[in-house]
């Protein structure tokens, strides 16, 4: 099985502050990781390093399909094949989930496929109501959840991040997500899910979790692990990287 993303030596700081401290990750096509951790771990910088968020000093490499994205541009990121869902989604007054899926189109003249994505995605998620709105705009926590969903259907990345999709959500609106996420993996995509709780991975079948502490990844293993989390928490790990 090929690798959808492997991060090697990945680290990142603002200023002073060195938040990454050596990050390695291997996500083969067809599986879903989730990247657990206490608040203030770097799980989302991780995400943001990843797409180029200029905030950051980062170094190390990071391979999309064996294609080194490290040093493009956000935009040059999304084209080879990078998608990130955010925790907070951005409001978008004035520009429609169809003005923003026909400007991702036009970004790829080479994919012929965006039209057939977009009316799969739209059916599969009932988005029919939602496209002629303004983006995230006057809409639930799981609405817009849906719309970042969605989008993730139309690009068809080959690595999707997804940052605390589970932030703010009921119960049912979790469950409502996780299908959601189910519904995209595939062997052609490799799924990031980064989370603090393990309540959304009761209803995702992930191959993989890894523990983030300090800027490091100090264990992988099975699902298991975030039952383990549940139980106990993270102080044994936070202790241990001191």
């Amino acid at each position: 099985m090929s690798n959808a993303l492997v991060v090697t030596n990945l680290e990142a700081r603002i200023g002073d502050l060195q938040i990454l401290r050596g990050v390695d990750l291997t996500v083969p096509f067809g599986e879903v990781h989730a990247i657990m951790g206490p608040n203030g771990s770097g799980k989302s910088t991780l995400s943001h390093v990843l797409m180029g968020k200029s905030d950051y000093e980062a170094s190390g490499s990071a391979l999309v399909d064996g294609v080194e994205i490290m040093g493009m541009a956000t935009d040059e990121r999304a084209r080879a094949g990078l998608y990130e869902a955010f925790q907070y989604p951005t409001e978008i007054p004035g520009v429609t989930l169809d003005d923003l899926t026909a400007e991702m189109a036009a970004s790829h003249p080479d994919d012929d496929g965006f039209p057939s994505r977009i009316d799969a995605a739209s059916e599969r998620l009932s988005m029919d109501r939602f496209r002629s709105r303004s983006v995230n705009t006057g809409l639930s926590g799981g609405e817009k959840k849906r719309s970042e969903m969605y989008l993730l259907g139309v690009a068809n990345p080959k690595v999707a991040v997804l940052d605390e999709i589970d932030s703010g959500l009921d119960i049912d609106a979790v469950r409502e997500v996780a299908a959601m996420v189910e519904s995209f993996r595939g062997p052609t995509i490799g799924v990031v899910l980064i989370t603090h709780y393990s309540r959304i991975l009761k209803y995702i079948d992930v191959d993989r979790v890894h523990v983030m502490v300090a800027g490091r990844i100090v264990k992988s293993g099975g699902s298991e692990i975030a039952g383990e989390l549940e139980a106990s928490g993270y102080t044994e790990y936070q202790v241990a990287a001191r």
